[in-house]
């Protein structure tokens, strides 16, 4: 495959709202099961790599070993720390932070939306009032768990990069515990015995899940757009 632009995902709610909107069809790539097409006349290739730092860069790793990839857009959702911030609300970070490290990296701007803000990359749920108010005062805007490796990883192999990632949920929603989280596997995918003993656990939590699922959908959608639009207008 000549060079390509690489999608990344994490989920495949994500990945599948990039698959619809490019159209792209699935093949392999050496181990990898990927989704490939073109946009505005460029080869691109997409990827979900699964949740958390190691999984993304591990996948990410595979498939620039497997492609030449000469530009690595991450695609996503995450979660705003704003009690009031906007679902569906785009993110263009122009900081991304390792939690774990404190490791800062800059994004490749991409696209006419200007960055703003930083974006948090950690392994733990984030709901103490005490560390959102800190977070926010240093100005994070959003959580999520795949980017600071991938930014690592492409940095390292000399590849530019960009992120879009659009809010689906919010740090201090109630519902969103380790309970909650506990019904996704790894790979995103999601766990249905686990889930319905969820509901039988908490019936009353039904329409609130509901919600939330169709929140991520409609963010990873918005993010996709986004992504697409801005590397058309860069072609």
């Amino acid at each position: 495959m000549p060079g390509c632009v690489a999608f990344v995902c994490a989920m495949p709610l994500e990945l599948a709202a990039l698959t619809k909107k490019l159209a792209l069809h699935k093949t392999r790539a050496g181990p990898l099961d990927v989704h490939v097409g073109k946009l505005a006349g460029r080869p691109v290739v997409a990827i979900a790599t699964g949740m958390g730092a190691e999984l993304a860069r591990q996948g990410l790793e595979r498939l620039i070993d497997a492609v030449e990839v000469t530009r690595v857009v991450v695609v996503g959702i995450t979660g705003a720390l704003a009690a009031d911030a906007p679902i569906g609300a785009l993110v263009l970070p122009e900081v991304v932070v390792d939690a774990a490290t404190g490791t800062e990296y800059r994004p490749d701007r991409l696209g006419a939306g200007k960055p703003s803000g930083k974006m948090w990359t950690t392994s733990e749920l984030v709901t103490d009032p005490a560390v959102i108010a800190s977070l926010r005062n240093d100005g994070v805007v959003s959580l999520e768990m795949e980017t600071a490796a991938i930014a690592a990883t492409c940095e390292g192999r000399g590849i530019p990069w960009s992120v879009f990632r659009a809010i689906s949920d919010r740090a201090t929603d109630a519902q969103l515990d380790d309970e909650v989280f506990g019904l996704i596997n790894p790979d995103g995918s999601f766990r249905p015995r686990a889930i319905a003993t969820y509901f039988v656990r908490h019936p009353g939590r039904i329409g609130a899940a509901i919600q939330m699922s169709k929140d991520a959908k409609g963010a990873a959608e918005r993010a996709a757009a986004a992504a697409v639009e801005a590397l058309a207008d860069s072609a």
